[in-house]
This record gives structure tokens, C-alpha cells and sequence, in this order.
């Protein structure tokens, strides 16, 4: 198998347990969050469904500047407008997958603000970054459906939601 038969399996994966994910958040819920200093479900949310675009980012550039491109997120405040935009990302994820070149994985790629380098690694790397970040955020909205009594679809198995004791 090739990396990006790996990439996109996995991808695929972890689109439907993130559909699960997303698609549970009550319209009324979007600007709830468990503590002063995180994020609203809105933010949490509209990240988890942007985070697919950053694979044909990485895969079509060298790095990503936030002092000269500042993240501007989407206004998400139902969950038909998130669950379209959690399509539109996967759909342009996998597009992108399916268009690269084994070579472009081994490029590097640097994510940066101004001066400031968060990461310079392999485009292959930031890849799977860019999944454990999908899979870290999603398991965040995990704890904030939990915190207010929202019932919690399994990721790799049975949640315990799921099982009957």
C-alpha cells in the first residue's frame, strides 16, 4: 500500500465517526462552553469540520503563515450548515489525496506565525497531524456533549452509551 491509500483509508475512518460526532449538536448548544478559557461548541465544531481542507493545503504548499494569513473561522450556528461544511472539507480532503504524488509527501512543510515555527516537518507528518487533531478536537466535543447529558456514539467500538449494563 501507498501512503496515500493509507491516508485515505483513514480518512474515510475518521469521516464517519466525526459525522457521528457533529451531527449529534443540538442547534441550541453552539455558543456553550464548559469553562471561561475553551472554546465554544461553535469553534470546536466549525474547526473539527474545516480540518480535512488542511490536507490539500499541505499536499499544494510550503507552509502556512498566520501573521501574513490569519485564521478567519466560519459563522456555524446549526448543525445542517456545520454537517455542509464537514462535507465540502472531506470531499476536498480526499480530492486532494487522490491528486498527489507519493513524492510530494516527503516535501516539507512549515507552519509558522511570522518568525515563530510551530512545526517544520515532512508534508506526510503534518498529514497525520492534521488526523490527530481531527481525532483530539472530536474527542474534546466528546466531553462537552458528555458535560451537558448528550448521549455519545462510539468511535472505535461501543461507547458506554452504547452498551447496556
Amino acid at each position: 500500500m501507498t501512503m496515500i491509500s493509507i491516508f485515505l483509508k483513514e480518512l474515510a475512518a475518521e469521516a464517519g465517526t466525526t459525522r457521528k460526532m457533529l451531527s449529534i449538536i443540538p442547534d441550541d448548544k453552539y455558543q456553550w462552553k464548559p469553562h471561561e478559557k475553551s472554546m465554544s461548541i461553535e469553534q470546536l465544531a466549525t474547526h473539527i469540520a474545516e480540518l480535512p481542507t488542511w490536507v490539500p493545503m499541505v499536499l499544494n504548499t510550503t507552509e502556512l503563515n498566520f501573521a501574513s494569513e490569519p485564521y478567519t473561522p466560519k459563522q456555524i450556528s446549526n448543525t445542517r450548515a456545520l454537517m455542509e461544511l464537514f462535507e465540502e472539507s472531506y470531499a476536498a480532503g480526499k480530492a486532494g489525496l487522490e491528486k498527489a504524488e507519493e513524492a510530494t509527501l516527503a516535501e516539507t512543510w512549515t507552519l509558522r506565525n511570522g518568525d515563530q515555527i510551530y512545526s517544520q516537518v515532512p508534508k506526510q507528518d503534518f498529514i497525520r497531524i492534521t488526523f490527530s487533531q481531527i481525532i483530539h478536537h472530536r474527542a474534546q466535543l466528546g466531553v462537552y456533549l458528555r458535560l451537558l447529558n448528550i448521549p455519545i456514539p462510539g468511535s472505535y467500538g461501543p461507547s458506554a452509551d452504547d452498551m447496556s449494563f
